[in-house]
């Protein structure tokens, strides 16, 4: 009983250790659902399992808002009042926030097995914890006295449009209206999660580089911040108007910006640093996604083959900027926040030069047609090493999480 007491208070102690510990337990079962799936797919397993909903579509779903949520929230939870010198968040506001998000994650997993009706309860649960962050953020936002609220403002309006893509996705799961699951599609991505990402970027990147690396200039524009948020916008509103022919005037002026900034942030020389350099290298992967996708776009336009690198664009982007750059900062934020010094230890980038792997594997038989007839292994294999590192990462921090931190400080 007090062994268990002890555990609650210590992932009680800070925001981002229930957060974390939950998100790392989703992912790994996210992603090891989605093998099974891609399994019994391709006929390597035998699974008769009738989904209450698309797998497809369950994949989206749970990656997308009941993986990534778990660690930006656990994240900007621990920073956001930071940014702004305002009021912390309060143990009841992040931890009803994972209790409820635990909640409608379990009961869509277990809906895909009993039915739809299980999955819209769970993702009530889920709206219900997004309300309670969004609230307890949107009053440290309001009550703050800081002049610079730019960051912290763009974050909230990000995390509203999250909420409003959860409840797209209920509605279409309700009337079978696929202008429901389309917004809940795009908002996910380009109003949500690509913005949330480039404004922790944008005001993190810099920030650490200029920690750690001698001589450094801290480049960190607003206007080419704003260029990015607005050409995200464009981007998903064309999709959502069925305009995909259009998003390559929006995706080569971001991927020229991502790709500027990597320059003047110091790709090159964050190398030095490997805590560092997960996070350039993660953001690099940006001017990749967007350069690919702008590519795909002009091809359609100019009304040759309309798909000429299939899903290559949207996984460079998930995979090699979204999850990596996860990765980097819930390890720097475990590392910091626990009394441990900030070093990346060489099993954590081999974990993380995993990712890297896994993200080529997934794109190249959509990019190079001689693959094509190894796509589906290559496929599988991505999806494997996502789910190797990404179990040996869970089991490399998550006991963090319910410990005391090793320096005897409180949180």
């Amino acid at each position: 009983m007090n062994q268990s007491l002890s555990i609650w208070n210590h992932l009680a102690a800070a925001p981002h250790r229930s957060l974390f510990l939950v998100g790392a337990m989703q992912g790994t079962f996210t992603l090891l659902w989605w093998i099974l799936v891609l399994l019994g797919r391709y006929g390597f397993l035998q699974i008769s399992t009738e989904w209450a909903i698309a797998p497809s579509w369950a994949h989206a779903y749970l990656m997308i808002y009941g993986f990534f949520p778990f660690f930006i929230f656990g994240f900007l939870f621990t920073t956001f009042p930071n940014w702004m010198n305002g009021e912390k968040i309060k143990p009841s506001q992040y931890l009803s926030t994972c209790i409820f998000m635990l909640i409608g994650v379990i009961l869509f997993y277990s809906g895909l097995f009993m039915g739809v009706w299980l999955v819209l309860i769970g993702i009530s649960s889920m709206l219900v914890g997004w309300g309670v962050a969004i609230a307890a953020l949107l009053k440290i936002l309001f009550q703050a006295k800081t002049e610079d609220k730019r960051h912290a403002s763009i974050a909230s309006v990000a995390f509203i449009f999250g909420w409003l893509g959860i409840a797209s996705f209920f509605l279409w799961l309700s009337t079978d209206d696929v202008i429901y699951l389309n917004f809940a599609r795009q908002a996910g991505i380009w109003f949500f999660l690509l913005p949330i990402l480039l404004v922790v970027s944008h005001r993190m990147i810099p920030f650490f580089s200029s920690r750690v690396l001698e001589n450094y200039v801290m480049v960190r524009p607003y206007w080419i911040l704003w260029v990015m948020l607005a050409c995200s916008l464009g981007h998903g509103l064309l999709l959502l108007f069925n305009q995909p022919e259009l998003t390559w005037v929006f995706d080569f002026a971001l991927a020229s910006c991502a790709f500027y900034l990597s320059i003047v942030w110091g790709l090159k020389r964050s190398f030095s640093v490997s805590l560092l350099a997960v996070l350039h290298i993660s953001f690099a992967w940006l001017s990749v996604a967007m350069f690919l996708s702008a590519l795909q776009s002009l091809v359609f336009w100019l009304n040759y083959e309309p798909i000429i690198l299939g899903l290559a664009p949207i996984h460079a982007l998930v995979i090699g900027y979204f999850s990596s750059m996860v990765l980097g900062m819930a390890s720097r934020v475990t590392l910091g926040h626990s009394g441990r010094p900030l070093v990346l230890d060489p099993f954590t980038w081999a974990l993380f030069l995993g990712f890297q792997w896994a993200t080529f594997f997934r794109i190249l038989p959509d990019m190079i047609s001689s693959l094509s007839d190894q796509q589906l292994l290559l496929y599988l294999i991505a999806g494997c090493i996502l789910l190797v590192c990404f179990i040996a990462w869970a089991l490399r921090f998550a006991p963090i999480y319910w410990r005391p931190r090793s320096d005897g400080k409180p949180g």
